[in-house]
């Protein structure tokens, strides 16, 4: 089959890429850095001809509100265009557990346009809905940051490696179209303060984490478990302890 994985070039979509090749697939990586841009349209018609499925795993390169939701309007609103005319069988997509109960966050406002795009298309769809990756551990503590102290939730995580990620998205787009959700998780639960501050000792990093409830998670307020799947979730094999001394040898 032909497929294009829009964010190809990145975390996850490079492995998703080198997972879908493997399996004998026709692989196209969407990126601006390949020619294929989907906020100003450029190359999309010409990458998505005679395409079976179409990942869209990309995300926004800011994080700040309007920004955000211009990113996921646009790009969604022109691929799902692109999709619809190429006569696609498949839109599969990248997003986060907890999205809906997260409105507070202008980053979480933005998926939620973006997954009510692709709901609305009427091109068959999954949505894969992830907890937090392991990889934006160092990103989260960086954004609580306050000088030598970081500010967290003790809100329940259930973080997941990139690896089992990919590994689930290539598996949710070889299946047929779900038009719904697919949910996936890391194998273990930790408090989110705890789980960072272990993360920050292990990397020799002298910053401590201070519990609190109030701190915001790129905006919102978190409940002890609206970061936790809701239903049967899909679960991964890497454990923290795993990824972190395969990702730090």
């Amino acid at each position: 089959m032909k497929i294009v994985v829009i964010g190809g070039t990145g975390l996850i979509g490079s492995k998703v890429v080198n997972n879908l090749t493997s399996l004998g697939h026709q692989v196209i990586a969407g990126a601006p850095a390949t020619g294929i841009n989907t906020i100003t349209g450029e190359g999309l018609a010409e990458a998505l001809k005679d395409t079976d499925i179409v990942i869209d795993v990309a995300n926004s390169p800011s994080f700040e509100d309007q920004a955000v939701l211009d990113f996921f309007t646009t790009s969604g609103t022109n691929l799902l265009a692109a999709e619809k005319n190429a006569g696609v069988k498949h839109h599969i997509a990248l997003s986060v557990v907890g999205t809906q109960l997260l409105s507070e966050s202008g980053y979480f406002r933005g998926k939620i346009a973006q997954e009510k795009l692709i709901r609305e298309s009427g091109i068959p769809y999954t949505i894969v809905h992830s907890t937090q990756f392991f990889e934006f551990l160092a990103g989260i503590a960086q954004s609580a940051t306050q000088g030598q102290i970081v500010r967290l939730s003790a809100a329940y995580v259930q973080p997941i490696s990139s690896d089992d990620v990919a590994s689930a998205v290539t598996d949710v787009a070889l299946d047929t179209p779900h038009n719904g959700l697919v949910e996936i998780a890391g194998p273990e639960r930790f408090r989110l303060a705890e789980l960072v501050q272990k993360f920050l000792n292990l990397k020799g990093d002298t910053r401590s984490v201070v519990t609190d409830n109030q701190a915001r998670y790129y905006g919102a307020l978190l409940s002890d478990v609206v970061l936790l799947p809701a239903g049967d979730a899909r679960i991964g094999s890497v454990n923290f302890a795993d990824w972190f001394k395969a990702t730090n040898v």
